[in-house]
């Protein structure tokens, strides 16, 4: 099972079905099983949630994030991320979303769910649905076809429950022209800053530098630290034992046509005149009568690249226009249509996309090419030997695995398979130096879970398989005063700094709400009165930066109140705001935006009344996790 997971996880195919399909085997797998064997982790309505869909969703979601966050992602973001809890909502909701489509009797056809299977693309071949790649393709990942049909069934039912639940969701008009005057409003405030940067003249007594540190002592405990042993296999090693037929070649090369083949692909260049795609004709005209004068001198033969450096609006105008290599579905469909239907050297007339107008010169054409099986060879042949090595490997570490069960078995079977085992030097959080960077996140993860001479399950860290036994562990411990001393001192002017730059912030507002003139007592206390001008509420302030709160604060503020109750914290200090002048919309402006603001309202709408649905759904059930499977 574990293998099948690691599979899983590694191969594009499978993350294509994930994604493309929205399959129901989503999310799972930390954690030890050695321990817990249970099988299973909830009840919902009666019906167990199982260790192993459990287990299948938290692998699948991991590998999701993992793709979102590259190298970035580890053990810590898993964490933070809550994916174990993640992985238990999804399967939890999945099967109220069940057994609300049974009792509302919804039904998906045999017919229904071939014609949707029909339509999979890794499932075809120049477009038409292939039986024998798609016994093929499931076979390869060790699925039937009833699995996958069932899996499928079940996310066409929940797609029909979402559907009979949102679609009589409507916004009316008056909805979305408040939402068009509530977004457009603009505000202009004036503030002053108070910074804890500039009381610079702190200086702590003894007795509070003391008082601080008692205090805050869990702030300035040690890193815990472990030593460990561990055993490395490496799937490299084990390459030599692999033997790959031509079969096996020819199968995956029949069951993977997408990866041997290179769509047709255009280099060019372009020259834009930018045009909003809800111009006015005149505007829409201007523009067109501009490229049409660009269009001329080209065709009379100013060199294309110059003239778009010269007059092109658009973001390659430094590089003469230049798009480089490109596919057809990654430009907007009429630029695309266009210079996939021209020659090489070729230049366009204008055309019109939501961007502006467009004239095209087409540098070179790429014709669409499949490699032969001959081509593909070497390189399908070093997959399936990585593979296989993989599989080897953790064939071989499994094997140790089961018999240590105390750490002298696990000695005592490295040496009996004359296997070599590494001792680390005492580390932290940051890992072990022995560890490559690749693999050391994970690595002190999983070392940490363990208590001393517990050994981990078998572990996959990317360039292979660890088995990870600790030796000892040094605890956290308190630090004393004298050695942390100028840490204290750092973190206690920094509190005392907020402390003062707080107050004086209270005291100055308090003085202009009483009806002195803000930019009178600014001047008094050598402080800069500062205008931002017109903003909406989801800019960035001008003179301020982002800062949500301080633009939250700003909206609410009106000719009768002037001021916020209190100073408002922002990224450089605190805030003193007074509204200056406040504007709505223009009323006819709301008619070029009505469909765009419409379409988003209803979605919205739609999300929100789902997830409303779904919590009272949740609030009448019986959900039962069992005891400590999330902790």
């Amino acid at each position: 099972m574990l293998r099948l997971m690691r599979s899983y996880a590694s191969s594009w195919l499978i993350k294509v079905i994930l994604g493309s399909i929205v399959i129901v085997f989503i999310f799972w797998g930390v954690g030890s099983f050695r321990s817990s064997r249970a099988d299973r982790v909830a009840l919902v309505n009666g019906k167990p949630v199982t260790i192993d869909e459990f287990r299948d969703a938290y692998n699948n979601l991991v590998e999701l994030y993992r793709q979102r966050f590259g190298n970035t992602f580890n053990e810590n973001t898993i964490r933070t991320l809550g994916i174990k809890r993640q992985a238990l909502d999804h399967l939890i909701e999945k099967n109220l979303l069940l057994q609300e489509a049974k009792d509302l009797n919804f039904r998906v056809s045999d017919n229904e769910l071939t014609d949707a299977i029909r339509k999979i693309s890794v499932f075809q071949i120049a477009g038409a649905f292939d039986v024998k790649l798609y016994r093929n393709t499931l076979n390869r990942y060790r699925l039937t076809p009833q699995e996958f049909e069932i899996s499928q069934r079940e996310s066409m039912l929940i797609a029909k429950l979402r559907s009979f639940i949102m679609d009589c969701i409507k916004v009316s008009e008056e909805e979305a022209r408040q939402w068009y005057k509530w977004e457009n409003a603009l505000a202009d405030i004036d503030f002053v800053l108070f910074s804890p940067d500039k009381y610079n003249n702190i200086k702590p007594t003894g007795e509070e530098i003391e008082a601080f540190f008692d205090s805050n002592k869990a702030s300035y405990k040690t890193e815990p630290e472990l030593k460990a042993r561990f055993l490395y296999f490496d799937p490299k090693t084990y390459r030599s034992k692999v033997k790959i037929t031509d079969d096996e070649i020819k199968d995956y090369y029949e069951s993977n046509p997408e990866e041997f083949s290179t769509p047709k692909t255009v280099e060019a260049r372009h020259i834009l005149i930018k045009v909003a795609q809800n111009a006015e004709s005149k505007v829409v005209e201007k523009a067109r009568n501009k490229i049409e004068e660009i269009l001329k001198k080209v065709k009379g033969g100013e060199d294309f690249a110059e003239m778009a450096k010269k007059y092109s609006e658009g973001p390659s105008k430094n590089n003469g226009g230049y798009l480089g290599t490109f596919r057809k579905e990654s430009m907007v469909k009429p630029f695309a249509e266009k210079a996939f239907s021209m020659k090489a050297g070729e230049i366009s007339d204008p055309v019109r996309t939501r961007f502006g107008w467009h004239i095209i010169k087409v540098e070179k054409l790429n014709p669409a090419s499949v490699r032969s099986l001959v081509e593909a060879k070497t390189e399908i042949q070093n997959k399936l030997t990585d593979d296989k090595a993989n599989n080897i490997a953790y064939d071989e570490a499994e094997a140790v695995y089961d018999l240590s069960f105390e750490g002298d078995d696990l000695l005592k079977t490295a040496k009996e398979r004359n296997l070599d085992i590494t001792t680390t030097k005492f580390f932290n959080r940051k890992g072990p130096s022995e560890i490559s960077v690749e693999s050391r996140n994970k690595f002190t993860s999983e070392a940490f879970k363990l208590s001393p001479m517990d050994i981990s399950d078998v572990l996959d860290l990317n360039d292979g398989f660890y088995i990870i036994q600790v030796i000892e562990k040094i605890p956290e411990k308190i630090q004393d005063l004298k050695d942390v001393k100028e840490k204290v001192l750092a973190a206690l002017i920094k509190k005392k700094q907020e402390e003062k730059a707080e107050n004086d912030a209270k005291i100055f507002l308090s003085t202009i709400k009483s009806g002195k003139s803000m930019s009178a007592e600014s001047k008094k206390n050598n402080l800069i009165l500062t205008t931002t001008g017109f903003f909406k509420r989801n800019d960035s302030i001008p003179h301020i930066g982002f800062e949500p709160k301080i633009s939250e604060e700003a909206f609410k503020l009106s000719s009768k109140k002037e001021f916020t109750e209190k100073p408002i914290k922002g990224k450089k200090g605190y805030y003193v705001i007074k509204l200056k002048e406040k504007k709505w919309p223009d009323p006819e402006g709301f008619g070029k935006e009505k469909a765009s603001i419409t379409k988003r309202l209803l979605q919205q709408k739609k999300s929100k009344s789902f997830d409303s649905w779904l919590s009272r759904i949740k609030s009448q059930s019986e959900i039962i996790i069992e005891d400590s499977f999330l902790n």
